[in-house]
């Protein structure tokens, strides 16, 4: 005796062995044993053997027609045998009736399956919904199939034009388009973004990287909303003439100084902050666009700015204008360099010359200041500058031993990009130059008079603090904003709150209201200042930040690696100098692109290597390249990262592990540059 019986949803056919009770032993054509229940067992016949009963059922199953089979079986329920009956006419032979079962249950939407070999009749609306349902699928196959051709071929689909990032960014993976976009990369042995770069889909790899980044923290686009500008404040006008010092593409001009001799042979200097906090209110529409952003987002060539920029120009400390600030005049003894009183005021400033570091940083050098040499705008003011701000900057070193830091380095190189029309220039900066100097040292002093004016008056604010915390070195140096007063120990200050920047980040613009609070109000200011003791929104403003900034520097950092790449292709740069940061770790020494040289023997730091760069990638961002020689020499310190905490960020913005260059994470060394570059480029500013 043979079995047709059904086992785990698939039909088979075996010889009988044995039986046991309701069990069978039953041998496959395979030559396979198996076991068999008789509740499983559908059909049982004694010829022909199993593996041509399977056969012949499949030849019936296949001749088949669904829709007569359909209409044969009418809308009761039924058994297999009975319909076999109606349909061939006469009792069904082992092979019909399997034939059968085959059919009937390969076409769940002609036939509802309702017990073992019994089935009833999908009602006909039900079918023909259903059926649509397959059509319309296979016309979908079609269509994709078509689009695929496409693709393969070089060519776009017009249906993929509108939707290009989202298919690359955040696609429905559901749809035809996405599905044929992922088969034509898979058939190609490519990625799809790579794919959609040579379908022309995407103008370009830097195209891709900004769309990216617009897609996840401006998915509503760049634009602004249509505001109203504040008119600006009826002020008294500050007797001074003040000069800015910024980088030649800086539009959002937030500093300035101004140096006043007085009758008594005292000197009196002024820092004159962008005061947009004198024209926007908390919780006005300004203020939720400013929230939103956070941020002035960066990237060389380019930048979208936190505020629009009718406000920017109503507000910035431009050239030939006399220009709403908050003042911070301190009065010094030159004969030791004390402070013998220091004011905040807002008031109007008369801006008499916007200076730019491109002009003036061959001119304005340690020698030349040192001899009296060189031609200059204020040349006199900013000899005066330079006097104090080395003595700050030695406070601060003082402070800073006593928190048991080693002395600031100075003998890193920076870099600035500038782009035009496509075409990337990288220059190279020694850090501490005398003007980046002179701004660092009083934009850290502005910081910290100001967030000890706010503690002093016990109303909150936005500060950075670094160190004091508890486990290894970077976790005690670890830069956190917090709302209180606490020290920042790497920059040598018992207190910083970045105040000097409110066009450009919104922490500055929120600490700008409550500084004016406690100009205006003095000792009643906790109750008048738009942010109360224990604001629960100041909170979420800091975390909202932390989140925004981090994610605008990842994307700066991002962009610059891109345009070193750019830079190599368009200098045609194959072989190239390097200096070793730590282990695998090197940097170019004409550009900022940090590389991971997988084996590289162990070299001191500093240590000049010359690199043959085999291949770069625009899309991934990533570099092959190998060691050619290693130069004789003790090599450059200059060229290498100051300290090893530097070098781990190094290694992390080389791309190899993931990105980390919030700056708000960064280590001391290269906090009090961050802090500097308040009043430098807006195309540049450092992140580490």
């Amino acid at each position: 005796m043979n079995l047709f019986f059904e086992e785990s949803g698939d039909f088979k056919a075996g010889a009988v062995l044995s039986q046991q009770g309701e069990a069978y032993q039953v041998e496959l054509p395979t030559g396979k044993r198996a076991k068999v229940r008789a509740r499983d067992v559908l059909l049982q016949f004694a010829a022909p053997t199993p593996a041509e009963m399977l056969a012949d059922a499949q030849r019936i199953a296949d001749e088949v027609d669904l829709d007569f089979l359909w209409e044969v079986a009418g809308q009761e329920e039924f058994g297999f045998a009975e319909l076999g009956t109606e349909y061939f006419g006469h009792a069904p032979q082992a092979h019909e009736a399997a034939g059968l079962v085959l059919k009937l249950h390969s076409a769940p939407i002609y036939f509802h399956r309702k017990g073992r070999g019994r089935y009833k009749a999908a009602p006909e609306a039900t079918l023909k919904a259903a059926l649509a349902g397959l059509e319309k699928k296979r016309q979908q196959q079609l269509v994709q199939a078509g689009y695929v051709e496409e693709l393969k071929a070089g060519r776009l689909p017009e249906a993929m034009k509108p939707i290009t990032t989202q298919l690359l960014f955040k696609p429905d993976k559901n749809s035809i388009e996405y599905k044929a976009l992922d088969a034509a990369a898979s058939e190609l042995q490519t990625t799809p973004q790579r794919l959609m770069l040579s379908v022309g889909a995407i103008a370009s790899p830097k195209e891709l990287h900004f769309t990216r980044f617009l897609l996840e923290n401006f998915p509503r686009g760049t634009g602004f909303p249509p505001v109203a500008i504040p008119p600006r404040p009826s002020l008294p006008v500050a007797d001074v003439q003040a000069f800015s010092i910024d980088d030649v593409t800086t539009t959002e001009i937030d500093d300035a100084f101004s140096v006043t001799r007085l009758d008594d042979g005292k000197v009196r200097i002024g820092i004159h902050i962008a005061a947009p906090g004198l024209g926007i209110a908390r919780n006005d529409a300004i203020d939720a666009i400013a929230r939103q952003r956070m941020s002035t987002v960066y990237m060389p060539g380019d930048k979208i700015t936190m505020l629009p920029d009718e406000l920017v120009a109503a507000f910035t400390l431009a050239e030939g204008h006399t220009c709403p600030a908050l003042s911070l005049y301190l009065t010094l003894d030159t004969t030791d360099w004390s402070v013998i009183a220091s004011e905040t005021r807002s008031e109007a400033v008369p801006i008499a010359a916007n200076l730019r570091h491109n002009d003036l940083d061959e001119l304005v050098t340690e020698d030349n200041l040192a001899q009296g040499a060189g031609d200059y705008p204020y040349k006199e003011e900013i000899g005066l500058l330079w006097q104090w701000a080395q003595v700050l900057e030695q406070g601060r070193q003082v402070k800073r031993e006593s928190f048991g830091l080693k002395p600031e380095q100075n003998n890193r190189v920076d870099f600035n990009f500038y782009v035009e029309d496509d075409v990337v220039t990288i220059s190279r900066r020694k850090r501490g130059a005398p003007l980046d100097k002179i701004v660092a040292e009083l934009m850290i002093l502005a910081n910290s008079t100001w967030g000890k004016l706010m503690h002093d008056h016990g109303v909150p604010g936005i500060y950075r603090a670094q160190g004091g915390g508890s486990g290894g070195w970077a976790t005690r140096m670890q830069v956190r904003m917090v709302t209180h007063a606490a020290p920042h120990q790497g920059l040598g200050v018992d207190q910083y709150a970045w105040s000097t920047s409110p066009l450009r980040r919104y922490t500055d613009l929120v600490n700008q209201w409550q500084i004016m609070a406690c100009v205006q109000h003095g000792v009643t200011a906790p109750l008048a200042a738009p942010f109360k003791p224990k604001d629960a929104d100041l909170f979420a403003i800091v975390s909202a930040f932390d989140a925004a900034y981090a994610a605008y520097a990842e994307f700066q950092s991002s962009m610059e690696r891109y345009w070193c790449l750019r830079w190599l292709a368009q200098e045609q740069a194959r072989q190239v100098e390097a200096v070793v940061l730590k282990d695998e770790i090197v940097r170019l020494v004409d550009i900022p692109l940090v590389l991971k040289l997988s084996g590289m023997a162990q070299l001191a730091r500093g240590t000049q290597v010359r690199l043959d760069l085999l291949r770069w990638d625009e899309v991934d961002l990533s570099v092959e390249a190998r060691l050619l020689e290693v130069e004789a020499g003790p090599g450059d310190d200059t060229l290498a990262e100051a300290d090893d905490a530097l070098a781990d960020e190094a290694e992390l913005a080389a791309g190899m592990p993931p990105l980390e260059a919030d700056p708000a994470q960064q280590t001391e060394a290269a906090e009090s540059v961050e802090a500097g570059a308040d009043a430098r480029a807006d195309a540049a500013p450092p992140v580490a």
